[in-house]
């Protein structure tokens, strides 16, 4: 062999171990994984390591694993998130009535007459005991003076300009800041899963849909809730609709079930809530065949968060939280389950 052969084997020889070795130090550190070479991330990575975690990864793959017995196509994966106290915190009390409280002090300027009349007295002056004896009567005078009147565009700029300025009472911080990274980290996975995620809410649609976008990635037309009536008008070449002061429909408790049959037309696979109001959203996604997960968030957590369940006012957990056991739900507990609750606690 010509030593120009020789010295050219060598080379090949040092370049095929080298390679070898890169491979080696590779999957050593994790640069490489399985048989497709794909990159090993852990994809919950705010999730402590335990059974919830486990339990989580487990469903995603037997229904994501083509040929699998419990495999899933593409078009049935629905997955539906409750969003006050299962994606953001709803403690001390809800984010859209203090956005409500909020409105109504700006508009009390052009309405003296709610210095003196009721729920309206009250509420400006903070008795929120006085406001509850009112009853449903009354959180609708209060609802339909803040959220109706204008058009659909003018609300959704009212919603947008009082979020990027609002601040939570207890963190100092925007709400939006209150989202929980554990379940931003489950919605980005199951939507790299190629489910359809969507956000089924008792707070009001037009409410969030301006911001749940950028919050958690999932668009305004994968957001259904609750909702006042609308009428449509058109002034010479504009259109617009009109929010008027009457409910058109209330997407909380049994109603949630009508909504996702409204709205989305599939039954969920995958279902997440955290109060009694998710109860029967939990039951119409686990009561049927096939492959199916339903999770609580079970706030636990008093340092980091709040600890609250069967008392509460807001976001009671009490039925479901019986339940959940012999149906198989699968019951998170924040304290135990999360490294962090909140983005700015990392």
């Amino acid at each position: 062999m010509p030593l120009s052969s020789c010295r050219m084997s060598w080379v090949r020889l040092a370049a095929a171990r080298w390679v070898a070795m890169a491979c080696i130090l590779a999957l050593a550190s994790g640069i490489l994984a399985g048989p497709g070479g794909a990159a090993e991330r852990d994809p919950l990575p705010s999730w402590n390591d335990g059974a919830a975690k486990a339990a989580i990864i487990a469903f995603v793959a037997r229904v994501t694993t083509e040929g699998g017995a419990d495999f899933v196509p593409t078009d049935q994966r629905i997955a539906t998130f409750d969003n006050d106290g299962t994606l953001w915190a709803e403690q001390p009390g809800y984010v859209q009535a203090a956005f409500l409280m909020d409105r109504l002090k700006d508009m009390a300027p052009q309405h003296p007459e709610w210095r003196t009349e009721q729920p309206y007295k009250a509420a400006l002056e903070g008795d929120q005991k006085a406001v509850a004896a009112g009853g449903m009567r009354a959180i609708d005078s209060l609802v339909m003076a803040t959220h109706a009147g204008m058009t659909s565009e003018e609300f959704a700029e009212a919603v947008r300009s009082w979020i990027t300025t609002a601040r939570h009472p207890r963190f100092d911080r925007p709400y939006t800041d209150l989202a929980y990274q554990p379940m931003i980290e489950l919605v980005t996975y199951l939507k790299d899963q190629r489910f359809k995620v969507y956000i089924v809410s008792g707070g009001g649609v037009e409410f969030m849909r301006p911001w749940t976008e950028a919050i958690y990635g999932i668009p305004p037309e994968q957001v259904v809730g609750s909702s006042i009536k609308l009428r449509y008008e058109l002034t010479g070449d504009s259109p617009a609709l009109r929010r008027l002061p009457e409910i058109d429909f209330i997407d909380d408790g049994p109603g949630k079930p009508v909504g996702i049959a409204k709205a989305i037309g599939r039954r969920p696979i995958f279902a997440a809530g955290n109060s009694d109001g998710d109860l029967q959203m939990l039951q119409w996604t686990t009561l049927a065949p096939g492959p199916r997960f339903a999770l609580l968030v079970h706030h636990t957590d008093a340092e980091r968060e709040w600890a609250y369940d069967r008392n509460s006012a807001v976001g009671k957990l009490d039925k479901a939280l019986d339940e959940a056991p012999g149906r198989g739900w699968l019951v998170v507990n924040m304290k135990a389950d999360w490294k962090t609750v909140f983005p700015f606690q990392r």
